[in-house]
């Protein structure tokens, strides 16, 4: 094979928006050959040789695609990823990878392996500032996690935002808000840096800031194996909001904002300085350690593509194996677990307890939403990404 045949099933505003990159040369190799949506606007903007379909089954067994990416309203990320990891086709999934653990688990068990590639759209990877953070902590510099805290509050949506779709902010459709759209970014790269929390305990505001029924505001404590400590706070209603990153531990501390970067370092570890210190006020020496500002965000979406032709092209190594989205699932699904019931969950958590918790909302929801006329005219801000 030379070449990635890539069939995109929904083009709405982020599978549009990946189509463009393809469609613009930007992913050598990969070449867009079929489009599905039920919406025949979307279909519209495609010409041949570019195949339309309105069922994705019928795209997945065209024979026109080696591989698939789906970008469709929540849920249908694990029938149509199962449909097609089934015919054997390689599969990018948009975030989050499923709305909950148990769909997510059943997902992954529709892989077969053997070749066949399966990765998420987890594009804050390449941001060169979380790759530097996730090598300082992985590789020790930091010594033993003491705490985590990130405010991320920068993610500010309108009312027409969430007027521009019926599906968007409900459980039915969308499955949870802020935590299931915008943070499944923040969550995978708190868990690909500092690892999974074993408990968690939040408070989810639910249509807090917004006419909706979902969490857009959310705070959260969580505790790690050794004993470190976390919080969460992110929403969509504050402004101007804010986006800091701090990680602490025996040997240092980091903070990201603000596309800057310090990392503290103590000479001494300070486990080590308490207890062997004869002054009753004195701290650690420290070493102030600059690090050159980043010229970009990098290579986003762009670069998932790029990782993903060339893991099925040339054997590379996933920045974003899909098998990973389970985690930013399960930590999201805990949080709202947690503020639903008023109880700490443990992790790892009961998929099939949450699954039947959601389905009762689904039931239940006596909430009507109407889409505004005219609110899907500019969503360009739904694609930038949340940078501390």
């Amino acid at each position: 094979m030379k070449e990635v045949r890539l069939g995109i099933v929904g083009v709405g505003g982020m599978g549009s928006h990946h189509a463009r990159c393809v469609q613009g040369g930007n992913v050598p190799r990969l070449r867009l050959t079929a489009v599905c949506d039920v919406d025949p606007k979307a279909l519209a903007k495609f010409a041949d040789p570019v195949r339309r379909y309105a069922d994705s089954r019928e795209l997945i067994r065209s024979g026109e695609v080696d591989a698939v990416l789906v970008a469709t309203p929540h849920y249908d990320h694990t029938t149509v990823g199962i449909d097609a990891l089934g015919r054997g086709l390689h599969l990018l999934v948009e975030k989050p990878i499923s709305v909950h653990k148990a769909d997510a688990e059943r997902l992954i068990a529709a892989w077969k392996g053997n070749g066949q590639v399966f990765a998420a759209m987890f594009n804050q990877r390449t941001d060169p500032y979380y790759q530097r953070v996730r090598r300082l902590v992985q590789g020790g510099e930091l010594g033993a996690l003491q705490r985590v805290s990130w405010i991320v509050t920068n993610w500010f949506r309108t009312q027409c935002y969430y007027d521009s779709g019926g599906w968007r902010a409900t459980w039915k459709g969308e499955g949870g808000g802020v935590l299931l759209n915008q943070c499944p970014h923040n969550l995978d790269l708190l868990q690909w840096i500092a690892g999974m929390p074993v408990r968690v305990r939040a408070f989810c505001g639910l249509g807090k800031r917004h006419a909706i029924e979902v969490e857009d505001e959310v705070t959260a404590y969580f505790e790690y194996a050794n004993g470190a400590t976390g919080v969460f706070i992110t929403g969509t209603g504050e402004a101007p909001g804010c986006n800091r990153l701090e990680i602490c531990g025996d040997r240092g501390a980091l903070v990201l904002e603000e596309g800057s970067l310090r990392f503290t370092r103590n000479e001494t570890p300070a486990a080590e300085f308490l207890r062997t210190s004869k002054q009753g006020f004195a701290r650690p020496p420290v070493w102030q350690v600059a690090f050159p500002p980043e010229k970009d965000s990098g290579t986003q979406h762009t670069g998932i593509l790029l990782n993903f032709t060339e893991a099925i092209l040339d054997g590379a190594p996933l920045l974003a194996p899909a098998s990973d989205g389970l985690r930013s699932v399960e930590f999201a699904n805990a949080m709202l677990l947690s503020s639903m019931t008023g109880q700490t969950v443990e992790l790892p958590m009961d998929g099939a307890a949450y699954e039947r918790q959601l389905q009762k909302l689904v039931a239940e929801s006596r909430f009507a939403k109407a889409a505004a006329t005219g609110a899907s005219a500019d969503l360009s801000g739904t694609f930038n990404t949340s940078k501390a």
